[in-house]
């Protein structure tokens, strides 16, 4: 293959990364109605005391690590065990089943909000990638127009456009950051409690490093999601609702014609309007997606396991030295119509070096 082909195939790789979050396809029948219709009964929702719109997004003593001491500030303890990993009901990507065994480990309670990531920015002066140009030796093939400072965003169709080409919705906005995650004129101002957004894989590691953590693997966070609920749907049982209640940060209605934000929301949420799972962990599924460490494959390995951490992967050459990262947890923009994935069992491949208005992170810290 020569090097133009490699530099398109890139090209595709990147935006189709921003897309592919959203794709419907493979979904088998009895895992739409699992989600579509109600089944026979759900876990009850953890009583506890909501964040939401009266939470000003950072927790009590969060700041940088002291002398190699990590910071344990609004991190919930997850129990050490053993869960099956993935599901034979939902996409292809899920497969295979398999039984992983972990250590116990620290995970934020929720995801980390704008306010966290600012107080970072200030103590550091990082400078996220959606804030620098590209390099262009680093990413040949790809127009001018997209090497400028900037990022993807989602484009709500109108009118009578057409629904049926995912790419459509997505496009590179020049000056969109973390600051103004839909580009110029949007901002995040009176937004401190909502999940920090347009952030790539570099940037969330550089931020964990600073408070002396780490992103989850994969497995981690799949098993902190699932809230002791072993083989479930969702984080809080079988059925999409609890007593007709929205337990997540979903979209509801004919995506992405209309979104009848019957949750409250038609964007971001504020981390923790709704309830925590049994772990203590706020947005588990909804709201954005969030990175993790390992590289993607298109299956999990059939072999039990004990505290894998990334993926060791033969990768294509179209991905060169940044292979794709395993995001988890769907987002806002999941709907039933299009993309299932609000369950702790979905994953998806997302470019490391490409923020979205839909992916934030959280971080962990793995003690003894």
């Amino acid at each position: 293959m020569n090097s133009k082909r490699i530099a398109d195939r890139r090209r595709r790789h990147a935006l189709l990364a921003a897309t592919i979050l959203i794709s419907p396809v493979g979904l088998p029948p009895r895992a739409v109605s699992a989600v579509v219709a109600a089944a026979p009964a759900a876990a009850a929702p953890l009583a506890g005391k909501r964040l939401c719109g009266a939470y000003d997004g950072v927790p009590a003593g969060l700041e940088p690590a002291k002398d190699g001491v990590p910071n344990r500030a609004g991190m919930v303890r997850i129990p050490a065990g053993r869960f099956r990993m993935g599901s034979n009901d939902g996409y292809p990507e899920e497969r295979n089943v398999r039984v992983v065994k972990l250590a116990s480990f620290l995970i934020d309670r929720h995801e980390v909000t704008n306010a966290e990531f600012a107080r970072f920015v200030a103590a550091t002066g990082y400078v996220t990638d959606a804030e620098r140009a590209r390099d262009p030796a680093q990413f040949p093939g790809v127009p001018k127009e997209q090497l400028v400072p900037g990022s993807v965003v989602f484009v709500w169709p109108k009118g009578a456009e057409r629904f049926d080409d995912a790419y459509r919705w997505w496009k590179y906005q020049p000056g969109a950051n973390w600051r103004h995650p839909f580009g110029p004129g949007s901002s995040i101002v009176g937004k401190d409690n909502h999940p920090v957004v347009q952030v790539t894989y570099g940037d969330a590691k550089a931020y964990a490093t600073w408070l002396g953590r780490d992103l989850p693997t994969e497995a981690e966070y799949e098993y902190a999601a699932r809230g002791g609920l072993d083989g479930d749907t969702y984080p809080w049982g079988n059925t999409p609702t609890v007593q007709g209640r929205y337990m997540a940060n979903t979209w509801q209605g004919d995506f992405p014609a209309r979104n009848l934000a019957r949750d409250g929301y038609k964007g971001t949420a504020p981390v923790g309007c709704f309830p925590p799972n049994a772990y203590g962990m706020f947005d588990p599924v909804g709201n954005v997606w969030q990175w993790t460490r390992d590289a993607y494959e298109d299956r999990h390995p059939k072999e039990e396991a004990e505290n894998p951490l990334v993926v060791t992967v033969s990768q294509p050459a179209d991905t060169l030295e940044r292979p794709a990262r395993v995001i988890k947890g769907g987002s806002f923009l999941c709907a039933p119509n299009f993309c299932v994935r609000y369950r702790p069992s979905s994953r998806q491949p997302q470019d490391p070096t490409l923020g979205t208005v839909h992916i934030g992170f959280r971080t962990v810290l793995r003690v003894q």
